[in-house]
């Protein structure tokens, strides 16, 4: 899926809640009913973009449960499952100093303290320990080896520098 660079996936709807059109929704968001929060979405669903309204929602056991304004049947609401929800990355609420949100974090050049460069961020994976940086290898990478790299500030990864597009990490090239 090709994101705009201005808006940020905030989670995916995997399937149909009950029989009026509610809908299961997986939230990349931390807290995971933060995704509640944000009221306008835009669905990406098979190279279509669906502006939608979230009319109300809630945590259902260990996931979220939502109604969008317009959908009220479960055949409708099913033709929405497999769909990225996106936001504005201006709505995102401003982080701390030296806090990212992924979507910063991807595409930026991965270098070691040594100043070897290891690749780019292609994307992260959230473990139950701590988030994986997911770096593959570009044509100035030192070797073509794909990389899972802890993101674990002031261990693994030393600084991050939007402004140069860089992560220095503390991370053998070997491993």
């Amino acid at each position: 899926m090709a994101r705009h660079s201005q808006e940020t996936v905030i989670g995916q709807i995997t399937s149909v809640f009950g029989v009026k059109g509610w809908l299961k929704v997986y939230s990349y968001t931390d807290p995971k009913d933060g995704i509640l929060e944000y009221r306008d979405w835009t669905l990406v669903h098979n190279g279509q973009r669906i502006p939608a309204k979230l009319e109300e929602g809630r945590r259902q056991g260990q996931g979220i449960v939502v109604r969008l304004k317009g959908i009220d049947d479960r055949e409708v609401a099913r033709t929405y499952s497999g769909a990225d929800i996106t936001v504005p990355t201006t709505e995102l609420p401003e982080l701390p100093d030296g806090e990212f949100y992924w979507h910063q974090l991807e595409g930026l050049t991965v270098f070691t303290v040594d100043g070897e460069c290891l690749g780019k961020v292609d994307h992260m994976i959230e473990t139950g320990a701590n988030d994986v940086l997911v770096v593959r290898a570009t044509e100035a990478s030192i070797d073509q080896r794909e990389r899972l790299i802890p993101y674990l500030p002031d261990q693994a990864v030393i600084s991050v520098s939007l402004a140069e597009g860089s992560i220095t990490v503390d991370w053998d090239p070997e491993f």
